[in-house]
C-alpha cells in the first residue's frame, strides 16, 4: 500500500510538472520591452506631409473622401477607389488579386495607418500617399481614366469645392476631352498635341486630386485590439480581465512571435511592419505576368513625374531623402515585397502580394519550410516549428484582429 501511495504521489508530481510546462510562459524584462514596443499606444503622431500642403486640410479630406467613393472617377463609371478598398473590409477586398475594370496581378493592401509609409504599393513604386492615389486612376486594369477627362470632370462637378481649397482652376476650354500620356493611342496623341502649358495645367489638377484623396486616407487608422490591452496590462503589472486575458496558447504564440519564430524581425513596431522590402521565397502565381517586386519598381518611382523630386511636390526638396538615397541596384531587391502590417490580418485572407496563401496556417507553414525563391535569394530559413507551435502562433496573430 505504501509503495502504491508513493507511486501515485510520483505520478501526480510528474503530471503537475508536465502541466506547468504547458502553462502560461513567463516573459523576461527584455521580452516585455519588446511587447510594449508593439502596442498601438506607442504609435507616434503623424508627421506633416511637407510634399502635400493640403494633407491636413479638412476641406481637402472631405473632397478626397467624395472622390474616393465616386464611381465616375473611372473610364466607364463603374469603379472607384472603394471598389477594391472596401470600407467594411478594412479597406481591402478579400480577393487574391484586385479587380477593377479587369484583374490585376496584386493583392489589395489594407489602408489603416497607410500614411506612415515611406513607400507605397507592394513594390514601393510610388514615394508619397498622394502619388500612389493617382496611379489606379490611369491604370487600364483599375480605373482606366485619363488626365484631361479627370480635369474636366473636377471642373464640371466639383469646381467650387476645388477652388476653395486649391485656388482658381485654369481655362480648360481648349483642352481635349480625353488626353493623357498613358491612355489609348488617340489619348496619347491628343496629349502630345497639347502645349507644355496645357499639360502642366492638367497635371496640376491631377496632382491635387491625389493630394485630396491622400488627405482623406490619412484619417484611416488602425484600431485597438486585445493584444494592445494585454500589452498595456503586461507593462503595468495589471491582471488582464475577461476577454482581454490571453489564453496559454496565445501567450505561447506571442513568445514564439518575438522569439524562436523571429517574426518580430520584420513585423515590428506598433503597426507590425518594418516598412521595408524582403524576398521571403513566396512562389509566383502561374497565370500572372512576371513579377520581380522591388527591383523593377526603382525605375518606376524615379520616372514618376509626381515623385518627391518632381514639379508638383509642395515644400522643400529636403523632404525627398528617401528617394534620393534609396537602394537602386542590389541582389536583395529581386522578388522583394513590402512587409505588410499584421494588424487585422487574421480577418483578411488570402495572404501575400498575390494572395498565394489562403490561411494564416499556410503562411506559417511557408515560413516553417522556407522553400527557396524562384529568383534571387530568400532571406528566411526553416523555423522547424511543431504543429502545436504553429497553432499557437496563429492563435496569437488572431489577437491582432479582435
Amino acid at each position: 500500500m505504501r509503495r502504491l501511495l508513493r507511486l501515485s504521489g510520483f505520478l501526480v508530481l510528474s503530471l503537475a510538472t508536465m502541466l506547468a510546462g504547458c502553462g502560461k510562459p513567463d516573459f523576461s524584462d527584455a521580452e516585455k520591452k519588446t511587447i510594449a514596443s508593439l502596442a498601438l499606444s506607442t504609435l507616434p503622431s503623424l508627421k506633416p506631409d511637407t510634399t502635400n500642403r493640403f494633407a491636413d486640410v479638412p476641406a481637402a479630406a472631405a473632397l478626397g473622401s467624395t472622390l474616393f467613393f465616386d464611381n465616375s472617377m473611372s473610364r466607364d463609371g463603374t469603379v472607384s477607389c472603394s471598389t477594391c478598398h472596401k470600407i467594411d473590409r478594412q479597406f481591402q477586398d478579400d480577393l487574391p488579386q484586385a479587380v477593377g475594370l479587369a484583374r490585376t496581378n496584386r493583392r489589395t493592401m489594407a489602408l489603416a495607418g497607410v500614411a506612415y509609409n515611406a513607400w507605397f504599393f507592394w513594390d514601393g513604386r510610388r514615394d508619397s500617399l498622394w502619388a500612389q492615389a493617382l496611379t489606379p486612376l490611369e491604370n487600364p486594369l483599375e480605373q482606366a481614366g485619363n488626365r484631361a477627362a479627370y480635369a474636366h470632370y473636377i471642373k464640371a462637378r466639383f469646381g467650387d469645392r476645388y477652388e476653395r481649397i486649391f485656388g482658381p482652376l485654369p481655362d480648360l476650354s481648349t483642352i481635349p476631352a480625353n488626353a493623357g500620356p498613358l491612355g489609348s493611342d488617340a489619348e496619347r496623341a491628343a496629349w502630345n498635341g497639347m502645349s507644355d502649358e496645357q499639360r502642366d495645367a492638367v497635371n496640376r489638377i491631377f496632382s491635387n486630386i491625389g493630394k485630396a484623396i491622400a488627405a482623406f486616407e490619412r484619417s484611416i487608422m488602425p484600431q485597438e485590439t486585445r493584444f494592445d490591452r494585454f500589452a498595456l496590462d503586461l507593462a503595468t503589472g495589471a491582471e488582464p480581465k475577461g476577454d482581454d486575458a490571453f489564453s496559454d496558447q496565445e501567450m505561447q504564440g506571442l513568445k514564439l512571435f518575438i522569439g524562436k519564430a523571429n517574426c518580430v524581425t520584420c513585423h515590428n513596431g506598433p503597426r507590425f511592419t518594418d516598412n521595408s522590402f524582403h524576398n521571403t521565397g513566396v512562389p509566383p502565381v502561374a497565370d500572372l505576368p512576371l513579377d520581380r517586386g522591388r527591383v523593377d519598381a526603382v525605375a518606376q518611382v524615379e520616372a514618376d513625374p509626381f515623385n518627391c523630386l518632381g514639379a508638383f511636390r509642395d515644400g522643400d526638396p529636403s523632404a525627398c531623402g528617401e528617394l534620393r538615397f534609396m537602394v537602386k541596384d542590389a541582389p536583395q531587391l529581386i522578388r522583394a515585397y513590402k512587409t505588410p502590417s499584421l494588424r487585422g490580418a487574421a480577418t483578411r485572407p488570402p495572404y501575400m502580394h498575390a494572395g498565394q496563401f489562403s490561411s494564416l496556417d499556410e503562411v506559417v507553414g511557408h515560413y516553417t519550410k522556407a522553400a527557396p525563391s524562384v529568383e534571387g535569394v530568400s532571406e528566411i530559413h526553416p523555423l522547424e516549428l511543431s504543429d502545436r507551435e504553429r497553432a499557437a502562433l496563429v492563435a496569437f496573430l488572431k489577437t491582432l484582429a479582435e
